[in-house]
């Protein structure tokens, strides 16, 4: 979800920017032309350029979820604010509350008659479905963060 979430803000938070060739192996990510790159353990970085491993990773070989392989491409150290994780666990528990395909809070719909029975949900000051997105839902939590 922290993948979904930095793309939406269109931040990565990147701190340095490391490009070559890497090996993940047993959980953990290494350069060939930097070594271990300075990544401190529970640290976020973004893998760029992998076939089984692009997107946001929290630097922990114990409960990694990375997939070994050799690849070319680039890795970023982040420094995400605490807030922002804080978030993206919010926004994982609305997501599993309400994200599911079937849920009718995902209705595309703000207001639905049929057979006699007519409902209506709120609506926010843009027009949006209060029961819409996780991003229309977190929006201005998110904000302070999301760059153009």
């Amino acid at each position: 979800m922290i993948t979904q979430v930095c793309q939406y803000l269109k931040n990565w938070f990147k701190l340095a920017e490391f490009a070559g060739t890497f090996e993940i192996k047993s959980g953990t990510i290494t350069s060939y032309d930097d070594g271990d790159m300075g990544l401190l353990d529970g640290q976020y970085f973004r893998v760029i350029g992998s076939v089984f491993n692009d997107g946001v990773h929290k630097n922990d070989a114990e409960h990694s979820d990375l997939v070994d392989e050799t690849f070319t491409g680039a890795v970023w150290a982040m420094g995400v604010p605490m807030a922002v994780l804080d978030l993206v666990d919010d926004i994982k528990a609305w997501q599993t509350k309400y994200g599911a395909i079937d849920s009718e809070a995902m209705s595309p719909f703000i207001s639905e008659s049929f057979g006699g029975y007519s409902y209506s949900k709120g609506s926010s000051s843009t027009g949006a479905s209060s029961g819409g997105t996780w991003q229309s839902t977190f929006a201005s939590q998110l904000a302070p963060w999301r760059k153009i």
